[in-house]
């Protein structure tokens, strides 16, 4: 018999790549998202662009805003809005919880990446607060300063070994 190959249970579709350097990432999320169809086989095209997004909530629901999603190439006139509004599928305690910390400690709520789990698209939230300037210049300098020791390190195993 052949052995089966596992298959990656999770598949990223687009990734914010832009969060954790512009905010501190506090707790993170998982979430549904309520997609037409034609948004679906985008995302799945790897249509999906994150940059811009966050989430708030709004009469008791969570809803991404700015997330862009290229209209579907194969479709026709019923195609979606590339901005509009998406409900995200939380539990009620959870959006209860977010709905709380964003309106009292100045948090926002940054979608992380967009990917596949068994077939259906979530959503990775993340709680977070915006960093200022001097924050993120210092955590450049940290990984300018990481990456420097770790190339000594090698270079110095690589001459005594």
């Amino acid at each position: 018999m052949a052995a089966k190959r596992a298959k990656p249970e999770l598949r990223n579709l687009a990734v914010n790549r832009q969060a954790p350097h512009f905010y501190h990432l506090l707790e993170k999320f998982e979430a549904g998202i309520e997609l037409a169809g034609t948004e679906v086989k985008s995302i799945r095209e790897g249509k999906a662009i994150l940059k811009d997004s966050y989430a708030v909530v709004r009469k008791g629901e969570a809803w991404m805003v700015d997330c862009h999603i290229s209209p579907y190439t194969a479709a026709s006139y019923l195609n979606h809005d590339p901005l509009r509004e998406r409900r995200l599928l939380l539990r009620r305690v959870e959006i209860n919880k977010l709905a709380g910390k964003t309106q009292e400690k100045g948090l926002t709520l940054v979608p992380l990446r967009l990917y596949l789990k068994k077939n259906l698209i979530k959503c990775e939230l993340a709680l977070a607060k915006g960093k200022k300037v001097y924050d993120r210049r210092e955590a450049s300098r940290r990984r300018t300063i990481d990456r420097e020791t770790e190339q000594a390190i090698r270079e110095h195993r690589r001459r005594h070994s």
